[in-house]
């Protein structure tokens, strides 16, 4: 099974040299992608628009683009591209992300190994500004049992990774109107499902981190919405009531935390 469409969302704040580089990475795959879609997430600014239609006017095929006249937020954004997608399996996308050229190649092979799998995701190598200067690793579990004991309390995959089947995602419901963790929901409720998951043992991907995320990640409005989102898993019977405590209490250390003590944190015990 080597056709696969791509799932991008796009909003305003996104710079137009990072889009590039991102479609970039995708167009030059391996294993080309059948479909690229990308939903424009509320209105663009000019140069945004220019971009996507170099693209479109280059690749005329390859690319869906889709428009939503106010912004949706990530997961009801994803939810309308999904529409579009017109292949069983999608490889998800951010716009300031590079994959590496083989990522997808390697999730496609992992699904014709085990036709059972749901989602396939991989490892992560961050960077700032140079993607040649690796500042960490996002190392997830790689089998089955393993993630779905870990994502009761973390995040199990490294969203922009992912390719995962289309027709799965909808009968879990696909992304929730949440403004922050849609990824660890929607995964949760798969895993609770009984649906299959696997991550190569492998960084697939350069990562655009900054400081502006460390100060994002200590955001009461990012602390509210994790245990929010780890409630609903425990009230819903996936995650235990000790695991609900157990993240309250981690959420809580990091918002009150410094952003060089968070950063700190997250270096030493939640990356390598």
């Amino acid at each position: 099974m080597d056709k696969y469409s791509v799932l991008m969302s796009l909003y305003i704040k996104e710079k137009p040299d990072y889009l590039k580089m991102s479609i970039d990475s995708m167009v030059k795959q391996t294993i080309i992608p059948d479909q690229i879609v990308i939903v424009k997430d509320g209105p663009l600014t000019n140069v945004l628009e220019e971009v996507l239609i170099a693209y479109q006017a280059k690749y005329p095929e390859l690319f869906y683009i889709v428009t939503s006249e106010k912004n949706l937020g990530l997961g009801l954004a994803l939810n309308l591209g999904l529409r579009y997608c017109r292949n069983e399996l999608v490889a998800r996308m951010d716009t300031d992300d590079i994959s590496l050229s083989d990522r997808c190649e390697r999730q496609l092979r992992a699904f014709d190994n085990d036709r059972d799998l749901a989602i396939v995701g991989t490892m992560v190598d961050e960077f700032y500004e140079n993607p040649r200067e690796i500042i960490a690793t996002r190392i997830v579990p790689t089998t089955h049992d393993e993630i779905y004991e870990f994502a009761k309390r973390r995040s199990g995959f490294n969203h922009p990774t992912v390719m995962f089947k289309k027709s799965i995602v909808l009968r879990c419901g696909a992304y929730s109107n949440l403004r922050r963790n849609q990824d660890v929901d929607l995964f949760g409720r798969m895993l609770f499902s009984g649906f299959k998951a696997k991550n190569l043992d492998s960084s697939l991907l350069l990562f655009r981190s900054n400081k502006a995320l460390s100060k994002r990640r200590r955001s009461w409005e990012n602390t509210k919405s994790y245990i929010s989102t780890i409630y609903k898993l425990w009230k819903m019977g996936y995650s235990s009531f000790g695991d609900y405590i157990l993240v309250c209490i981690a959420q809580t250390i990091m918002f009150i935390s410094p952003v060089v003590v968070q950063s700190w944190l997250y270096k030493n015990f939640l990356r390598k």
